[in-house]
């Protein structure tokens, strides 16, 4: 899995637990979509929670600019009312801040904001798609420092893990020229409201498979990982994360150097931000990390980065859902 479910902490309302973010160049700008609820898609949005884009201008993997996402209860038909707030500058990194509202509507429908936003939300299927049986192989390398072929996995019949299953989904698109940069970093994050009348952050999502591959299972670290922000990523998870890699790419003899490729791969992931250059075509590849499209094989290239060794998932180009069109949402309907 991406994200899926990933922690205990985001386990207890899956409506709140990210399991997907994308960043890549739609018709009119640059499109940002977050993935929640996963496995199902049902339920849609939690009323009292916060669903927040963030983005770093700068480079410093602090965001310079939020915007929110808020839902109001279902109703009899299932839908919700949706308001998107925009927040800038030391307001975007305040979840006590007003923001400026930006989009106002319900689920299922395409909302034009101002500035040209376009705003939609609701259910839709999965994009992401993974082979069991492989990321249970390599979740093993890094774990436990075990050596595995990626031919002895691959027999049999291979299968989708989230073939036929939904996820509720936000997607914003922002016009290029509401930007003043040139690159931007992006990583998603949810809240919700407590009883002392603040927010607590229950999940974040950038990179895929990183509590996965290395705060995997039930571990509080995976729990404390979505608690924090990228900014702490190299001094919190970098040791851990360079150990872990070091041993695996020992065990399947994949380099000369463990040590520096396990630096090298801390400091792809870390912080755990989407890079990606305004305007341009998204490529989550093998050489270069430019945002994420939907249709990418990010599994595939977070195995090879972190085992420094080609992992196929031995899935066809038909195992994965497509987008429903060229065009705005850009998911395909719920199955």
């Amino acid at each position: 899995m991406s994200h899926h479910l990933d922690s205990p902490l985001a386990r207890q309302d899956p409506r709140l637990d990210i399991s997907d973010v994308y960043v890549f160049r739609g018709t009119a700008g640059t499109v940002f979509i977050m993935n929640v609820n996963p496995l199902s898609g049902s339920g849609g949005f939690h009323p009292e929670g916060r669903y927040e884009f963030r983005i770093d201008t700068d480079g410093d993997a602090v965001e310079d600019l939020t915007y929110c996402a808020e839902f109001g209860e279902r109703g009899g038909d299932g839908r919700q009312s949706l308001v998107l707030r925009r927040c800038g500058g030391a307001a975007a990194r305040d979840r006590g801040a007003a923001g400026t509202e930006v989009a106002r509507g319900q689920t299922g429908e395409a909302i034009t904001g101002t500035d040209g936003v376009l705003l939609w939300a609701g259910p839709a299927a999965d994009p992401f798609c993974i082979n069991g049986a492989v990321v249970g192989a390599v979740k093993g390398a890094v774990t436990d420092g075990r050596p595995f072929d990626p031919g002895d996995v691959l027999q049999g019949e291979n299968a989708n893990l989230f073939a036929g299953t939904n996820v509720s989904a936000i997607v914003l698109e922002v016009p290029d020229g509401n930007f003043d940069v040139s690159a931007i970093g992006f990583w998603g994050t949810t809240a919700l409201a407590t009883d002392a009348g603040g927010w607590r952050q229950i999940n974040r999502c950038a990179h895929p498979l990183v509590n996965t591959l290395f705060h995997p299972d039930d571990s509080q670290l995976a729990s404390d990982y979505n608690t924090t922000q990228p900014s702490e990523d190299r001094k919190l998870y970098g040791p851990r994360v360079h150990t872990l890699v070091a041993r695996a790419v020992t065990a399947m003899r994949t380099t000369h150097s463990p040590d520096a490729y396990a630096e090298q791969v801390v400091e792809t992931i870390f912080p755990d931000v989407l890079r990606y250059e305004i305007g341009t075509h998204a490529n989550f590849g093998f050489a270069t990390h430019n945002g994420r499209g939907l249709l990418e094989c990010a599994p595939e290239v977070m195995f090879a980065l972190v085992l420094n060794k080609a992992v196929p998932l031995g899935l066809d180009s038909g195992s994965a859902i497509n987008a429903a069109d060229s065009g705005f949402p850009y998911l395909a309907p719920p199955l």
